[in-house]
């Protein structure tokens, strides 16, 4: 049976047989006697998309404290759910993401900066926060996401696709009263240069 340790782009986590190219975590929301979730969804500011695999380490999944392995479909899943690239296993895309984060600004921002702006961003109370968008959906950069409704749709190549945990697929334009679902800091940082690795359907049908 599958755990419960795959987040969907509104951040909710759930129980499914699918992994995705990234892990990431929230600090330590698990239990590792029964390897389930505990009441709360994060215990950390700072919530970070990591590599699969680094330098040749293997845990074994939600069974040691410390952290909670939580999975995600590719980077742009977990940019929508309101992580950001990990400065420990990907430091070269989180030193790239804050430079695009910090395009005109006075000074490039420390981490836990980052942090606090993305959790403010992302959570309401104890509701995920969406946003107003910035413009029509086409002129979205790369990466970004939206939710119409019960679902939500990655913008590629100008085009939505609509996510699911097995990948995309393509759909004609998004319903009206679409929200912006990736904070916006991440957005400014998308428009901004960085480019989020998104999962393999993705590419294949933004090229197509």
């Amino acid at each position: 049976m599958p755990l419960q340790n795959r987040v969907t782009p509104l951040g909710d986590i759930v129980a499914t047989p699918h992994r995705g190219l990234f892990v990431g975590n929230r600090g330590s929301i698990h239990d590792p006697a029964t390897r389930t979730l505990r009441g709360r969804r994060w215990t950390t500011p700072a919530w970070i998309v990591c590599v699969c695999e680094f330098r040749g380490r293997r845990r074994a999944v939600m069974a040691t404290p410390g952290w909670t392995e939580l999975f995600f479909l590719d980077e742009a899943t977990a940019f929508a759910a309101g992580h950001r690239p990990c400065f420990f296993c990907r430091r070269a895309d989180a030193t790239a993401f804050r430079a695009a984060w910090a395009a005109g600004m006075a000074a490039v921002p420390r981490a836990p900066e980052m942090d606090a702006v993305l959790h403010a961003e992302r959570i309401d109370g104890r509701k995920r926060r969406l946003h107003p968008l910035p413009g029509p959906v086409a002129s979205l950069p790369d990466g970004t996401m939206v939710q119409a409704g019960g679902d939500s749709f990655l913008i590629a190549g100008g085009r939505p696709l609509r996510w699911s945990f097995a990948g995309y697929s393509p759909v004609d334009a998004v319903s009206d009263g679409a929200q912006l679902l990736t904070p916006p800091s991440t957005v400014r940082a998308l428009a901004a240069g960085y480019r989020a690795v998104l999962h393999p359907s993705a590419k294949a049908l933004s090229s197509s």
